[in-house]
């Protein structure tokens, strides 16, 4: 088995008395490999949240097919559940309970061994605070609290929705830190988060959602490749020299005050021969490449992009269609 995760055609609506019917997930497809840290992108109201209940049988979809750890989801869901661990939303601690005691509980109950509690609470770095009451905590050390509790039963699958939220620069970075070294170990890990630039440095691959529908998937450099132009930022003696003689050349000149941004350059060094050729002297030449902000930015813009593929991934003989009527409460 090499996927962890799979997800195809997951539809979701919900209704309200003020909206009425609202489509949450419109034929989403996800695929998540073994081994991956695995980014899931998407603008607030986007679908993200509802897709990950929907996978952990937190909500009934409405059509789709899922499955997890090679079960079908949610029908067979607990044959693996020991298996998964999942932080969805932000979740509720007891205030007047200790970290260690509600680790332990937590242990207890999922016929854990306690002596996992001081583990996992050192890995995400609470060692210290282990013993203060929980209504003490900052939003971050709840937030670590969080990732915690799902690291109990040293998951196979970890999913994590916004495990950032709420952390300082050093905490994130602890945390990016904590969910390279589990994949290193062989955990996969499927992370939704705000924080684009944490995305690019952790993530190996990516699926961005837009309005319930699947916009982008693949390896990050594959999807920041699709939105490579080939610019260059330009600077030089002379600016006005420089940019006729880059037209002649075919090139595409885009004159800002104090720079030309080119584009169409397939080899950054056709720009100084060029330029160097007729005696026009460089002063900055930066290729500039799309990173995975800029392109969430355009993607979640549009409906979709015709470079990039529709569906991540096939069904396998793991899945097998929902059709689950009703209305969640």
């Amino acid at each position: 088995m090499s996927a962890v995760v799979e997800i195809e055609g997951l539809r979701k609506t919900f209704h309200t008395l003020r909206r009425g019917r609202q489509v949450a997930v419109d034929g989403f497809d996800m695929v998540v490999e073994a081994g991956q840290v695995h980014g899931f992108l998407g603008p607030n109201g986007s679908g993200k949240t509802t897709t990950l209940r929907a996978l952990l049988g937190l909500v009934r979809a409405d059509e789709g097919r899922m499955a997890v750890l090679g079960e079908r989801s949610p029908e067979r869901l607990t044959r693996v559940a020991g298996r998964v661990g999942a932080i969805v939303e932000s979740p509720q601690f007891f205030g007047n309970f200790t970290a260690h005691r509600t680790l332990g509980l937590l242990a207890r109950a999922g016929g854990v061994p306690v002596a996992r509690v001081d583990e996992v609470l050192a890995q995400v770095g609470l060692r210290g605070r282990e013993h203060d009451r929980v209504r003490g905590y900052s939003l971050g050390m709840k937030q670590r609290l969080a990732v915690a509790s799902a690291l109990l039963k040293s998951p196979e699958l970890l999913i994590l929705d916004e495990p950032a939220n709420g952390l300082d620069p050093a905490g994130i970075r602890e945390m990016r830190d904590l969910m390279r070294s589990l994949a290193d170990a062989g955990v996969t890990v499927l992370v939704s988060s705000h924080i684009l630039a944490e995305i690019q440095l952790i993530c190996d691959h990516v699926t961005i959602i837009a309005r319930g529908r699947l916009v982008a998937a693949g390896r990050v450099t594959e999807v920041l490749a699709n939105f490579d132009r080939h610019e260059v930022r330009v600077r030089a003696d002379d600016p006005a020299r420089a940019a006729e003689l880059l037209r002649a050349a075919g090139l595409t000149v885009v004159d800002h005050p104090d720079h030309l941004v080119v584009g169409g350059v397939d080899d950054d060094t056709t720009v100084s021969r060029l330029l160097g050729e007729q005696g026009v002297w460089l002063r900055e030449l930066t290729p500039l490449r799309p990173d995975l902000e800029s392109v969430f930015l355009e993607l979640t813009g549009t409906d979709s992009h015709p470079a990039l593929p529709r569906q991540a991934g096939g069904p396998t003989e793991a899945m097998i269609d929902l059709d689950v009527s009703g209305v969640d409460a």
